[in-house]
């Protein structure tokens, strides 16, 4: 058992970022930090992109942005979200700066690269591995804090919330019960506040640029607390990621480097994104990914090219380096060979609903990043929007626990009373074969029925088969003692379900939604 301040369930740039501000404001303020795997590891580090931020007052404006990312929302975005998270941008990211994070430059000015959607080159950062340099300054930051205890290897449970007791009920999240990687015990941590920092779920299906944490596992605990979520079917691909798999990984290919002048062209060699929209290759994401499969369909092709003949082999060695070797590591040199690339299920658009703060629905949750439906996306990301709005929001959020921490909560002998994990009942069976079946036979579901197209009778028979493995999941869970692998199955078919469902009330396609059926 542990009792803290704030537990904060997630490492990357949004937890971190959210801890270091409280920290910085408020040094006598108890934090915990989960981590799944090691501070390291997490979809911030995969990010190569950078982030979305207005910095040269001469050839772009916030306008530009703002319009820039309602575009790519296709009517969904929340306009006041899209103010005020582009505008903050600046300040924001100086503070990255200041915490030890490096972004390329010429000379005094950021190196700015240009990404699908943008009308102006305005992508801050480092190289080709932005996530990685921003994770790296951050994790060594937050070590410098004696009140952060960090907690690596543990994978969040479910919340403590009022259906766990039959103590006084104050409507709240009270902190969680996580899993540890290792010794699979089962621990009670208690939070006056608890931020949801988890990603999204990326792994529900067969080609993810995720890593191997992102099972949604802050979105199951959410729907099982009956947390309230919204816009999960809108799920974005990015349009290429490399075909070959590194190490069983499915790699990105960023977009930056169509920016540059890569030109996508199907098996024939012929360029095709020009006759899709009027802004080929740097079209918004939800575009290119139908286009490159509706021409590996036409093609019966099992990927599409990405021709970087038009950039330098000293622009790719200097800005592209970890997509370089990569490639040359599978046999493709650059910029003479072609780059065989697929579209990949990317980022979640929707998540559990937020306030301006970052508030759920529950008191005494947050939810930061990927895990949250913010309302600055709508129904589809503009490209390397997603960091900014983790740093906005991680800020808004710490200015207001700060406050929330200091108004009337219940007694710390309240905490105390609530019940530990009653999981060690259960049998100890720690390996079930039917667990990777089941993921397995989820994955191939989703992927062939809730993926880029999906049609009505699609989704009927998704749901029906989710039901199956739903029902065998709860027999699974009832008869076994919950392991690491028991419990990502559990909240990927809730998950998994949750987004059939919705993805069935929805009569109209926007962004990256798009069912044949309302075409």
């Amino acid at each position: 058992m542990k009792n803290t301040d704030i537990l904060v369930i997630g490492t990357g740039i949004a937890g971190l970022s959210f801890a270091i501000k409280v920290a910085l404001k408020d040094p006598t303020i108890s934090i915990t930090l989960i981590s799944k795997s090691d501070l390291n590891e997490g979809n911030t580090r995969y990010a190569q992109g950078g982030i979305a931020v207005v910095s040269n007052l001469k050839k772009d404006s916030i306008e530009k942005h703002i319009r820039d990312t309602k575009i790519a929302g296709d009517g969904l975005c929340d306009p006041k979200v899209v103010q005020f998270v582009i505008r903050e941008g600046p300040e924001r990211l100086q503070e990255l700066i200041d915490w030890g994070t490096q972004f390329d430059r010429n000379q005094k000015e950021f190196h700015l690269a240009h990404e699908g959607g943008h009308s102006e080159n305005r992508v801050i950062h480092y190289k080709d591995h932005t996530g990685l340099q921003i994770q790296k300054a951050l994790v060594q930051k937050v070590k410098s804090f004696s009140r952060i205890n960090l907690l690596e290897n543990h994978t969040l449970v479910d919340f403590i919330t009022d259906h766990h007791h039959s103590l006084k009920k104050y409507n709240r999240c009270y902190g969680a019960y996580v899993i540890s990687k290792d010794k699979e015990k089962i621990i009670k941590i208690t939070a006056k506040i608890t931020v949801l920092c988890s990603g999204g779920a990326g792994r529900l299906y067969e080609k993810t640029t995720n890593s191997k944490q992102a099972t949604g596992d802050g979105l199951g605990a959410a729907y099982r607390a009956k947390v309230q979520m919204k816009a999960l079917p809108y799920i974005q691909f990015h349009p290429t990621a490399l075909w070959q798999e590194i190490k069983g990984q499915t790699f990105l290919i960023t977009e930056a480097l169509r920016g540059e002048g890569a030109q996508l062209k199907n098996i024939k060699g012929k360029r095709f994104m020009t006759s899709y929209h009027p802004q080929g290759e740097l079209a918004p994401r939800d575009v290119v990914a139908r286009g490159i499969f509706k021409e590996m369909l036409k093609e019966k092709s099992d990927y599409v090219h990405l021709d970087c003949s038009k950039i330098s082999l000293q622009t790719l060695i200097h800005h592209f380096p970890k997509i370089f070797n990569v490639c040359k590591s599978v046999g493709i040199h650059l910029p003479k060979d072609p780059i065989p690339v697929v579209p990949a299920t990317h980022y979640f658009c929707g998540g559990i609903h937020i306030n301006s703060k970052a508030e759920s629905k529950l008191k005494g949750l947050y939810a930061i990043g990927e895990c949250s439906a913010s309302g600055l996306h709508g129904a589809n990301r503009l490209a390397s929007n997603s960091l900014l709005e983790a740093i906005v929001f991680a800020h808004r959020a710490a200015v207001d626990a700060i406050v929330a921490l200091k108004k009337t909560l219940p007694k710390d002998s309240f905490y105390n009373q609530l019940p530990k994990w009653n999981g060690d009942l259960y049998s100890k069976n720690l390996k079930i074969k039917e667990i990777q079946i089941l993921r397995r036979e989820l994955q191939s579901i989703m992927t062939q029925n809730v993926g880029i197209f999906k049609t009505n009778n699609g989704l009927k028979i998704a749901d029906e088969k989710m039901e199956k493995i739903y029902s065998q999941v709860v027999t699974i869970y009832n008869k076994k003692r919950l392991t690491n692998d028991l419990c990502e199955l559990r909240n990927m078919v809730s998950i998994a379900h949750l987004i059939i469902k919705q993805a069935r009330e929805i009569k109209i396609n926007k962004g990256v939604f798009f069912n044949k059926d309302y075409a």
